[in-house]
């Protein structure tokens, strides 16, 4: 059996981007219907890890380029938080943003984590020249309240649209210091319903979690009243099945939607080596790649283009959030939007496995 990993071209270097291939349209980027619940009004945003120094340190006349680039392509929704960086993020999202209307854009930043600036040694973290805080959990009330208005400090913008708890999850246990159920039922007492009095009071219109594991967006569906979740590593065009057949389905069930993050796996799926935020690349994950890539070529449209409209395809999703480090990433995501997918690759993709036959496509 042939390999379909050999004679592949080679990887790109950081920072630089593969070109968008296929028939461009020309439309605007694609924009959510009205519903009960706040969603983005439009279905593309921007992702603030690597404007947080996430995987490399970017200057901060690179990412105040990158974030005008977003803007300029027609991108308003914009995701935050105090972890990315350690506050750095949001300043440099702050930065561009509190010169436009605040009605123009849709911004998202997150809670569960206070900074404590210091002077000592850095706590060691994902960041690459963070910015000089230390952190500390607190999902309380009074928690919540603090790292709200600490955000809005920050950003140096009058309101947030949407507030995620954060990495409220199995996965991050080792770091929470505790099971994580242990954190929820103090969300559950303190953030949710904090964050559903901030909805009452018109300071945010709209929150939910951002974490990288369904347990806790499930069961705070149980518990409590959220609009919108931000799930990342959990729908891909490598990896959705789980997310496709049972989580989706029950966030649908409750007028809720989803912004999916880490729509690209962290770069895997724009041709890094690279996946999601550990970096390392699952053993299965290279021959799924190249396979869905030589389709791909086949059809004449590039992968990156395939998975992000990919992943904005179902009903349930209200935005994709793929990261940018320079503006010409961002610019090349904003494109892919707007290419003409043939109907026969997705048929293709499906007939060999590499996507669920019941997986949502973009309409021709």
């Amino acid at each position: 059996m042939t390999d379909p990993t050999r004679n592949l071209p080679p990887l790109p270097e950081p920072g630089s981007v593969l070109p968008t291939r296929g028939h461009v349209s020309g439309r605007s980027l694609p924009s959510n219907p009205p519903s009960s619940r706040y969603r983005p009004a439009t279905r593309l945003g921007l992702g603030g890890v690597a404007i947080g120094n996430g995987f490399a340190a970017a200057s901060d006349a690179q990412c105040e380029a990158t974030l005008a680039a977003a803007w300029d392509a027609g991108v308003r929704y914009f995701d935050t938080s105090p972890w990315y960086g350690l506050g750095l993020s949001e300043r440099r999202f702050g930065h561009v943003l509190h010169r436009h209307p605040a009605e123009a854009y849709t911004l998202s930043t997150k809670v569960g984590r206070l900074l404590i600036a210091t002077r000592g040694p850095l706590q060691e973290t994902m960041w690459v020249e963070p910015a000089p805080f230390h952190y500390r959990y607190d999902y309380s009330a009074a928690g919540v309240r603090r790292s709200v208005e600490d955000s809005l400090n920050r950003l140096g913008v009058s309101q947030l649209d949407v507030v995620f708890i954060h990495d409220l999850s199995p996965d991050n246990e080792d770091d929470l210091g505790m099971p994580w159920e242990r954190r929820f039922a103090e969300a559950a007492k303190g953030a949710m319903p904090e964050l559903n009095r901030m909805r009452s009071e018109g300071l945010i219109k709209g929150w939910g979690f951002g974490v990288n594991r369904p347990e806790p967006a499930l069961l705070a569906l149980e518990e409590a009243d959220p609009d919108i979740f931000l799930l990342a590593c959990q729908y891909s065009l490598l990896d959705h099945a789980q997310a496709l057949h049972d989580t989706f389905p029950r966030i649908a069930a409750r007028g809720a939607s989803v912004v999916v993050g880490s729509p690209l796996l962290a770069g895997y799926l724009a041709g890094r080596d690279r996946y999601l935020y550990d970096g390392t690349v699952p053993e299965w994950a290279p021959r799924k790649r190249a396979k869905a890539q030589a389709a791909c070529d086949r059809h004449g449209v590039d992968l990156r283009t395939v998975a992000l409209q990919f992943a904005a395809a179902p009903e349930v999703v209200s935005a994709v959030i793929p990261g940018a480090r320079t503006p010409e990433q961002v610019q090349a995501n904003v494109a892919s939007m707007a290419v003409d997918i043939p109907a026969a690759l997705w048929a293709e993709l499906k007939d060999e496995g590499l996507i669920e036959r019941d997986a949502p496509v973009p309409a021709g």
